[in-house]
């Protein structure tokens, strides 16, 4: 899942995108477009997206094993991040996958596909740096809901047979961006 802003208008679309796992095509996706009722405060846009990507899976039909969030689970200032929050209202298991850490502090994972490294802070292991491509930034996973870390990282690198990102990620990303742009396209 994943959301796109218009910031000149206020519009925003979440959007998901269930894949198959083995093929990793698309068996259903969904579009929400609308403006947020919530404001975002400086650099936190959970207030805005949540009810949007909440509404989003909502209206799917089949029900997904799996969301995978472009943001934080418990890696975050809160430990209650997108992923958190989204995996609880939707009481289905849930992953963060963000591409930079919001909080705590990891070495440096080995340059090779599906090396790792925790991610720790206040003493804690919150997530994990995890290289989905040999050579390429890692990503960092943090468990949102129902889910362990070991499971969260084995399913992301399903997930990323050729990008950095799971491909969840940037066909909601795309589908986010294409619906926002059709629907500001029809009011111009």
């Amino acid at each position: 899942m994943d959301a796109a802003y218009d910031e000149a208008t206020g519009l925003m679309a979440a959007a998901v995108v269930v894949l198959d796992t083995n093929t990793l095509e698309p068996v259903e996706t969904s579009v929400m477009v609308g403006r947020s009722e919530q404001r975002s405060v400086t650099g936190d846009t959970l207030p805005r997206q949540v009810p949007a990507l909440v509404e989003a899976v909502s209206k799917l039909t089949v029900r997904p094993d799996l969301l995978i969030c472009d943001g934080q689970g418990i890696a975050h200032a809160n430990r209650f991040g997108l992923a958190c929050q989204i995996g609880t209202l939707t009481n289905l298991p849930t992953i963060g996958v963000a591409k930079a850490p919001v909080i705590g502090a990891t070495a440096e994972p080995g340059p090779d596909r599906g090396a790792s490294a925790p991610l720790r802070h206040a003493g804690e292991t919150v997530g994990r740096a995890l290289r989905t491509q040999t050579g390429v930034k890692p990503v960092y996973v943090s468990i949102g809901y129902r889910i362990d870390l070991d499971t969260a990282c084995e399913a992301v690198l399903k997930l990323c047979p050729t990008y950095r990102l799971p491909e969840t990620t940037r066909q909601a990303d795309q589908l986010a961006r294409r619906g926002l742009r059709e629907f500001l396209d029809a009011f111009a």
